[in-house]
């Protein structure tokens, strides 16, 4: 992918789209393809010091001075009050993502290319210049911005600060505050200076936008200059390791052969696709011994219903099984009373368990693994008991109310508490509280007793694929009765009791999507034809129906306004894929039906190669244009769209 000088140049157009480079323990760099940075989540350096959390903004940016036959340049961007200084981009004459963003100037003649990349595991970014062209003078001065904060938060001017800089052969070490890593600089500089001063008043505009603190301090340590003329490149290793800069080279080479292995791990047809399979990678980090999920960039960590939603996209998609499996059994180990954790806290506190849905798509996750795998020994040996305790903590009764109720449907929900995918929560206001059987869970609970029943016949437990199976017969002949809304011709959202929800929102379409289906295919037909009319938008589904009068076109503003929008008509990106799957169970697999599918995935994928800079974020608005909105890069909204390619 590339963005040209009508990009690049364009301050506007260039800010909007940001790239990402990830280093498979929750540590990334990001920024515009400007290099403004428009966020306080941005940096070169943030690193996961508690991987695959405790993410910390250590190296914020690097401003550059290209000094070009005696006249210098500027070529960092920055948005401080009233003024855009420098202005660099307009020096941009392209930036590539080659795999990894490139950038390249053209000034006075000669071409400067900075290219960005990660090494995997570890806490380090390389950032290395290479100098075109035969100037009779070239220098370059580099002067490193620290932020050294957590990266939810902003850093502003102290004096609990140590502006030492401590140097030695090749690198540079800096410790400005004693409870935080050291940040090693691995450099080829010809001189290093200290510097030891703030930089004050920059403004972070998307976190103005969203209503949050939107201006930082930023301390420079130090200066690095070299010689382009004498060298031809200069390049910068840093991390929470001392590293040779001599190593470049090699982590360059590495990193390549890493993606192009990535990027073949899925069909060269359609090439979005390969796109796609390096956006997955982003997602796949370690945690301990294990494998997990970072729901999304910026700022999300490991979230168990993300996490077995966006599985197997991610993993099996890709060719990826061995992943899968330790994700599984990660997270099969951490399972408590019949539940899977909703997330694992960011600072590391104890997990929560607020969650009724992410237990029953690890049934889901489970399923797709074995299909794809065959592998049976691995589910038997390791998550047969877990799934069956599961159902058994369900059947007597678990946290938040979540309990099989007397008509074999589970009925989930306790005051105050956010259970479902449809989370928001702002104080103490449940926005979607979704109390009682919502639609989706009990089409997920038949869903998982129907795994359960295939497991247990495949692994000779016959008695208990007698038992789910009666707990699945029970299932359905009660949600045909409750659930069918005759004058809407579509399924209610909600049962409670006596209370009946007519929402049309999404979250009827997993009855037709999901493998095992409690519908008639006539009932099917109706469900996806009503929200084709209703919710289907170029890049997913609607919340809630426009009709609706609790309908929010806009997804912006501060939190309140923003939570209040977030499933109340926002778009969802990863809603596409159970909404293709179910469209192609009652119109068939024809080429036509496969066309009116790619046809309905084309503007999303349009955003991938152009606006998304080869990812798709967390929401769209519901009103059009539907700018896009949330995380930039969503793990299940890139797991969606490869399950569909």
């Amino acid at each position: 992918m590339t963005f040209d000088e009508t990009v690049c140049r364009d301050l506007d157009a260039a800010s909007r789209r940001e790239w990402l480079e990830t280093n498979g323990i929750g540590g990334y760099a990001s920024s515009t393809v400007c290099g403004m940075n428009t966020r306080r989540y941005h940096g070169l350096l943030v690193a996961a010091l508690k991987p695959p959390v405790g993410r910390m903004v250590l190296l914020s940016k690097i401003e550059e001075t290209l000094s070009l036959n005696g006249k210098s340049y500027e070529l960092s961007v920055n948005q401080y009050p009233g003024a855009v200084h420098p202005q660099g981009y307009r020096y941009l004459h392209e930036v590539r993502l080659d795999p990894f963003p490139v950038f390249c100037y053209e000034v006075d003649g000669i071409r400067l290319e900075k290219s960005i990349f990660m090494p995997q595991g570890e806490n380090t970014v390389v950032i290395r210049y290479e100098l075109q062209g035969q100037p009779e003078q070239c220098t370059l001065e580099l002067r490193p911005l620290l932020a050294f904060r957590d990266y939810h938060s902003t850093t502003h001017e102290n004096g609990a600060i140590n502006p030492a800089v401590l140097e030695q052969a090749g690198y540079v070490r800096i410790t400005p505050y004693p409870d935080l890593p050291p940040l090693y600089l691995a450099h080829n500089a010809a001189e290093v200076r200290a510097a030891g001063v703030w930089f004050r008043n920059f403004e972070y505009q998307r976190e103005r936008e969203r209503g949050l603190d939107y201006r930082e301090d930023l301390f420079q340590p130090c200066v690095l200059e070299g010689d382009l003329k004498a060298r031809g490149q200069m390049t910068v290793i840093a991390g929470t390791m001392a590293r040779d800069v001599a190593s470049a080279n090699e982590l360059l080479d590495e990193e390549r052969r890493r993606r192009v292995s990535i990027a073949g791990s899925v069909p060269a047809s359609p090439p979005f696709a390969s796109i796609l399979a390096v956006a997955a990678d982003q997602f796949l980090v370690k945690r301990g011994s294990g494998s997990t999920v970072i729901a999304g960039y910026h700022w999300f960590s490991d979230w168990g219903r993300d996490t077995m939603i966006a599985l197997p996209g991610l993993t099996l998609s890709t060719g990826r099984p061995e992943v899968a499996r330790g994700i599984l059994l990660a997270f099969a180990g951490a399972a408590d009373r019949g539940m899977l954790p909703n997330r694992f806290p960011d600072a590391g506190e104890t997990l929560e368990y607020n969650t009724v849905d992410a237990t029953l798509w690890f049934f889901e996750a489970t399923r797709a693994y074995v299909e794809h795998t065959r592998d049976l020994e691995f589910v038997g040996a390791k998550l047969y008991e877990v799934l069956a305790d599961s159902i058994a903590w369900h059947e007597r009764g678990t946290r938040y109310g979540i309990h099989v109720d007397h008509d074999g449907l589970l009925h989930a929900g306790e005051t105050g508490i956010q259970l479902t995918w449809m989370d928001a929560k702002v104080g103490d206001w449940v926005v979607t509280p979704r109390m009682g059987k919502p639609v989706e869970i009990q089409a997920l609970w038949y869903n998982a007793l129907r795994i359960m029943e295939e497991l247990s016949k495949s692994l000779s437990h016959e008695a208990d694929a007698v038992h789910y199976r009666e707990l699945a017969d029970r299932a359905a002949a009660s949600f045909g009765q409750l659930f069918w809304n005759p004058a809407a011709d579509c399924l209610y959202d909600v049962v409670d009791g006596e209370a009946r929800d007519a929402s049309i929102r999404p979250n009827q379409i997993f009855a037709v999507s999901l493998p095992h289906r409690m519908v008639s295919p006539a009932q099917a037909a109706a469900i996806v034809a009503t929200v084709e009319k209703h919710l289907l938008t170029p890049f997913g589904l609607r919340t809630l129906s426009p009709a609706d009068p609790q309908y929010r076109g806009r997804y912006q503003g501060d939190p309140r306004s923003r939570d209040g929008a977030y499933h109340q008509g926002t778009v969802w990106p990863w809603l596409m894929g159970p909404f293709v799957r179910a469209w192609l169970q009652v119109n068939g697999r024809s080429l036509q039906s496969r066309k009116q599918a790619a046809g309905w995935l084309s503007e999303l994928v349009q955003f991938l190669q152009k606006d998304g800079a080869g990812h798709v974020p967390e929401v769209f608005d519901g009103d059009p244009p539907h700018r896009p909105g949330g995380c930039i890069s969503q793990a299940w909204s890139v797991a969606e769209l490869l399950r569909c390619h």
